[in-house]
């Protein structure tokens, strides 16, 4: 247990240092890296909500499916 939650902070330190790190050297402003990393995590949860919609509606065809057997019709 504690093996993991050692290297579970070591992760987390070093991913922190690593976004340090990757800011002081990024090409662009601060301002901009900012905005670009806002609009990646934009089309992340746009795709993670649009997968998930998409999901669902399967889920809901093969529940209608199963139910439908089940009673007969």
């Amino acid at each position: 247990m504690r093996k993991t939650f050692n290297f579970a902070l070591g992760l987390f330190f070093g991913g922190l240092v690593g976004a340090m790190i990757a800011l002081l050297f990024a090409p662009q402003r601060g301002e901009e890296t900012v905005r670009i990393i806002r609009a990646r995590i934009q089309e992340i949860v746009d795709e993670a909500k649009r997968a998930a919609a998409e999901r669902r509606a399967e889920l809901e065809e093969q529940f209608m499916a199963a139910r439908q057997v089940r009673t007969g019709q």
